[in-house]
């Protein structure tokens, strides 16, 4: 019996080890990504940041297309966990919820937010990591899902304005995608006190959309009838990220 708790354990420890080390080499390349841009991050750099050998980089990861993804798959997951205790709040009766969950997901690291849009770009025919990107898709569909049921039930209530549910969530991502460009504008960042800036736009975000603010009678729910399917919305997003950022900032 102490032999088998004994092996159990040893296991235990070693998989700490592993997964620990995994965590450190995804966090010396995120760090050499945002410092020194995608391509000149190489995996021998990586190891070296992590302090390990270059060999064992690649018993974690066997390309650097699988350290690129695996950084997307981390932001997704963070993005969909506070946005569903966002969902679970709202629903709980603070409607604007999860739209703040969202905000503060996405604006709380600009850089991060703009190199994972950038890395969806590079990645989206990338073979190597299909099943990965799957994954992302599954995750985003899944936000999507629970997000037209929570907006569908709070414009019954009369809370938000009664549009077709994904008119809500665009309209959250347009201001966020906007907010992250904005910080590395050449044209305004001279201008930027950052942290309150996205603050105040985090503010503006939540109220969007409530009932009252829109004026346009034809535009209704039955406008939904005429929109043939829906699209995952982008990473960062609440639903999901549009795929291709800018190519630069003005």
């Amino acid at each position: 019996m102490n032999s088998k708790s004994s092996s159990a354990d040893r296991i235990r420890e070693k998989k700490k080890i592993f997964l620990n080390r995994e965590q450190k080499i995804i966090d010396a390349a995120l760090s050499l990504f945002l410092s020194e841009g995608i391509d000149r991050v190489t995996v021998s750099s990586i190891a070296a940041k992590a302090g390990i050998g270059k060999g064992t980089v690649y018993k974690h990861f066997l390309t650097k297309n699988e350290i690129l993804v695996r950084i997307m798959l981390d932001y997704e997951e963070s993005i969909t966990q506070r946005l569903a205790e966002g969902i679970a709040d709202a629903e709980a009766g603070e409607s604007g919820a999860a739209a703040k969950a969202y905000f503060e997901s996405r604006l709380a690291r600009p850089e991060l937010d703009r190199l994972v849009q950038h890395l969806e770009v590079r990645l989206i025919d990338a073979e190597d990591v299909a099943d990965q990107l799957d994954q992302l898709h599954a995750m985003r569909r899944s936000n999507e899902d629970s997000l037209n049921s929570m907006i569908t039930r709070l414009i019954e209530r009369g809370v938000l304005e009664d549009v077709p549910p994904h008119y809500h969530y665009l309209a959250c991502w347009a201001l966020a995608q906007g907010a992250v460009e904005l910080c590395f504008s050449r044209s305004w960042n001279y201008r930027l006190d950052s942290a309150d800036l996205m603050k105040f736009i985090t503010g503006v975000g939540v109220t969007i959309g409530n009932s009252g603010q829109y004026r346009d009678p034809t535009t209704s729910k039955s406008a939904a009838a005429k929109i043939t399917g829906s699209q995952s919305v982008g990473s960062q997003s609440a639903a999901s990220k549009s795929l291709k950022p800018p190519e630069s900032s003005n």
